[in-house]
C-alpha cells in the first residue's frame, strides 16, 4: 500500500476434492452480490477484477437460478479470483476524505482437489502444483471443504470418507514439503487458520456447527491430529496456528430435481467477514498471549491489520498512509479484536449516521460473525 486510498487485501485459500462444490461456491458468492436486491441495500459492491472471470461466474449463477443447471466440474484447474469490495461513496465530501481506503480486495485461491486425490502426470504438472500452492502461501485463512454429498453417501460409516479425505490431504502436503521449504526452513508466511467447512450443508437440515464439529471429532479425530502435525511442520512457531478449531456450514443454494433455489444460501455471507475480520481477531489474541512469532507479528500487526483495526473503530484521519500508520497505536489491533456487543453495535450505528462506510462495513462484518455463531452456522475457536 503506497497511498491512503489503496485497497486493503485479504487472501483466502479454498481446498476440496473434485466435485466438492468449490466452483458452485464461488459462483454463488459472486452472482448473489450482483442481484439488484443486494445492490440496493448493501454498503458495498463486489466487482471481479477480471471482467471475463466475473462474467463466467455470473453466468454459472444465472444458470443455476434460471435454468436449474450446475456449473461443469473443473479438473486440475487452479484458479485465483480477485474481487474488489468497493465501498459506497458518501455524499458528504468530508466523509469521503476521512475514509482511510476506498476498497477491500479479496483474493480467492481455488486449489484443485485432484492434486490431493491422484498423482501428477509429469514434471511440468508437478511444478505447476508447487507454483499454485506457493501462490496461496500469503493467505491467512484456508477453508477445507468436507463434501456433504459424499458424507451422506457414507451415512453410518462416515469415517471411511473422512479418513480418505484427510489422509489424501495430509499425504499431498507431505509430497509438497521439500519443494516449498528452502533447506527445510519452516515458513513465516503460511495459512495459520484452517477452517473445516461442510459444503452442500442443505443436505443436512438438522446439522449445525456444533454437530459438525462433534461428527469430525467422533469419526476422524486421529486423522485431524495427523493433519495438524503435518501443517505444523510447515511453519515457524506452530503455536500460533488454528487447525480444525473453527467450523462453518456452507450451502450455495437448495438443490432439488430440476430446480435450484439460489436464495436459500447458508454461510456465504460469512466468507467476507471470515477473510477480513477473523484473522484480525486471532492474530490479536495470539499476540496478547505472546504466541505470535516476531516476524509474523511485525508484518501483520504493523501493516494492514493496524489500519484495518483503526478503520473498524473509526479512529483514522485523512492523510498519507505512512503518517496514518505511524500515528495509530499498536494497541488498536487488540482493542478492535475485542469490540463486541452493545459497543460494537453503537460504533456501527454511529458510522452509518456519519456516512463513514468503511467503519460501517467492517463493523457489519463483525456483527455478521457474531450472528453466524448465534445461528450456529459458525463455531469459532476459543483459543
Amino acid at each position: 500500500m503506497q497511498e491512503k486510498k489503496s485497497a486493503l487485501e485479504q487472501h483466502i485459500a479454498v481446498f476440496g476434492e473434485s466435485g466438492s462444490g468449490k466452483t458452485v461456491l464461488v459462483s454463488s458468492f459472486y452472482g448473489a452480490a450482483q442481484e439488484a436486491s443486494f445492490l440496493k441495500q448493501s454498503l458495498y459492491r463486489v466487482v471481479a477484477d477480471d471482467i471475463g472471470q466475473g462474467s463466467r461466474l455470473n453466468r454459472n449463477y444465472l444458470g443455476m437460478r434460471d435454468e436449474g443447471m450446475t456449473p461443469d466440474v473443473t479438473r486440475f484447474a487452479a484458479t485465483s479470483y480477485a474481487f474488489s469490495i468497493k465501498l459506497k461513496d458518501p455524499p458528504n465530501p468530508k466523509a469521503v476524505k476521512a475514509q482511510p481506503f476506498h476498497a477491500l480486495r479479496l483474493v480467492w485461491h481455488d486449489y484443485p482437489g485432484d492434486w490431493f486425490e491422484q498423482g501428477v502426470s509429469g514434471e511440468e504438472e508437478a511444478q505447476r502444483r508447487v507454483d499454485t500452492f506457493r501462490s496461496l502461501l500469503g493467505s491467512d485463512v484456508a477453508l477445507l471443504l468436507v463434501d456433504g454429498q459424499r458424507l451422506l453417501d457414507h451415512a453410518g460409516e462416515e469415517e471411511r470418507y473422512l479418513k480418505s479425505l484427510f489422509s489424501n490431504f495430509s499425504n499431498g502436503l507431505v509430497s509438497l514439503k521439500d519443494e516449498l521449504l528452502d533447506d527445510g526452513t519452516p515458513l513465516v508466511q503460511f495459512p495459520r487458520i484452517w477452517i473445516m467447512a461442510l459444503s452442500k450443508a442443505d443436505l443436512f437440515p438438522d446439522m449445525d456447527a456444533f454437530k459438525f464439529r462433534d461428527l469430525l471429532d467422533l469419526k476422524a479425530a486421529d486423522d485431524l491430529n495427523e493433519l495438524r502435525k503435518v501443517l505444523a511442520g510447515f511453519v515457524q512457531d506452530p503455536s500460533a496456528m488454528s487447525v480444525a478449531e473453527d467450523f462453518l456450514l456452507l450451502s450455495s443454494a437448495k438443490f432439488e430435481p430440476e430446480k435450484i433455489e439460489v436464495s436459500k444460501r447458508v454461510g456465504l455471507d460469512l466468507l467476507l467477514p471470515v477473510a477480513a475480520i477473523l484473522p484480525l481477531e486471532r492474530h490479536a489474541k495470539w499476540a496478547r498471549l505472546q504466541q505470535l512469532p516476531a516476524k509474523v507479528g511485525e508484518s501483520i500487526i504493523n501493516g494492514g491489520a493496524k489500519l484495518l483495526a483503526a478503520a473498524l473503530l473509526g479512529k483514522t484521519k485523512p492523510g498519507p498512509l505512512g503518517i496514518i500508520l505511524a500515528l495509530i497505536s499498536p494497541d488498536v489491533v487488540d482493542e478492535a479484536a475485542q469490540l463486541a456487543g452493545d459497543k460494537l453495535r453503537a460504533v456501527n450505528e454511529e458510522a452509518i449516521a456519519k456516512q463513514n462506510y468503511v467503519t460501517a462495513t467492517l463493523t457489519r462484518f463483525q456483527l455478521d460473525l457474531d450472528k453466524g455463531e448465534e445461528d450456529e452456522i459458525l463455531l469459532r475457536s476459543l483459543k
